[in-house]
C-alpha cells in the first residue's frame, strides 16, 4: 500500500466537524483512519526517492535566495545610513559565501534532474517555454509532480491562481486568488514577469488584457496562469512548446 501525504488543515477541519477536541496517538490515529474512509482520495502520495532529494534541494536553494535578498536589502539600508563601512567585509564574506552555496545547489540540482530519464524529460518539456527557466522548472517538477495529470482548472487551483468566488445571494464579490503551493505561485510569477515579454503567445494575451485596461498584478497573475495551465496540458501530451502552443 502506497504511503500518502494528508493535508493536516483537512485533518483538523474534520476533527472539528466531528467535535473531537482531545489530541492523543491513538485518538489521532483513529480520527485519519475515519478520515480516510471518509475522503480516500485525499491528500497525495509520497514521491518517490529521487524527487523528494530535488524538493529538498529546491526548498533549501530557495531558503538560501531570500536570505541573500534580506542581505542585500540591509547593506542598502546602511549605504543610507552612512553605517556600510562597518559591515563591508563582513557582508561581503556572507554575500559570497551565499553565492558558493547557492552555485553548489543549483549544480545538484542539474545533476539530480539529468541522473532521472524521467525528470530529465519532464525538465526538457518545461524548459522548452518561453519565461520557464531552470528555477521555474525544477520547482513545478519538485512541487507539483501531479502537473501532467490533471484539467487546466486543477493546475491553477493547486498552483493557488484560480480566481476564487466570493458570492452570496444576489451580491457578488470581487474574485481572488489564494491558497494553493506558496512556493510554486512565487516562482511562476517571476516566470510571467518574463513571459509577459519573451514569450510571443503570451505577451499577445498580456497586451490584450493591458489595452482593456487591466492592472499589472491582475495581467501578470492571468500570464501565470496561463503558463500553468500550457505546462500541464504539454506534459499530459508529452510535447514541446511551439509558436502554435493554444
Amino acid at each position: 500500500m502506497a504511503t500518502r501525504q494528508l493535508p493536516p488543515a483537512q485533518i483538523k477541519a474534520f476533527a472539528a466537524s466531528r467535535g473531537t477536541r482531545a489530541k492523543m496517538d491513538r485518538i489521532d490515529a483513529e480520527l485519519i483512519a475515519w478520515f480516510m474512509a471518509f475522503r480516500p482520495d485525499a491528500g497525495r502520495e509520497l514521491p518517490h526517492g529521487k524527487l523528494r532529494l530535488l524538493r529538498a534541494l529546491a526548498s533549501k536553494r530557495a531558503q538560501l535566495v531570500e536570505t541573500r535578498k534580506r542581505l542585500l536589502a540591509q547593506i542598502k539600508a546602511h549605504e543610507k545610513l552612512g553605517t556600510d563601512g562597518i559591515f563591508t567585509e563582513i557582508d561581503a564574506e556572507l554575500r559570497a559565501l551565499l553565492d558558493r552555496q547557492i552555485g553548489k545547489l543549483e549544480d545538484q540540482i542539474a545533476q539530480t534532474i539529468a541522473a532521472d530519464q524521467g525528470l530529465a524529460q519532464t525538465a526538457g518539456i518545461l524548459r522548452s517555454i518561453p519565461g520557464i527557466g531552470p528555477v521555474a522548472s525544477t520547482m513545478l517538477i519538485a512541487k507539483m509532480p501531479e502537473l501532467g495529470q490533471l484539467s487546466g482548472e486543477q493546475a491553477a487551483a493547486l498552483t493557488g491562481l484560480a480566481p476564487i468566488a466570493h458570492d452570496s445571494g444576489a451580491m457578488r464579490g470581487k474574485r481572488a486568488i489564494g491558497g494553493g503551493r506558496r512556493q510554486v505561485r512565487h516562482v511562476m510569477f517571476q516566470a510571467a514577469l518574463v513571459a509577459n515579454h519573451h514569450n510571443p503567445h503570451l505577451k499577445i494575451f498580456a497586451d490584450r488584457l493591458r489595452d482593456a485596461g487591466k492592472p499589472h498584478k491582475v495581467i501578470i497573475t492571468a500570464v501565470a496562469r496561463k503558463l500553468v495551465t500550457i505546462a500541464n496540458a504539454l506534459l499530459k501530451s508529452q510535447q514541446n512548446w511551439s509558436a502554435q502552443t493554444p
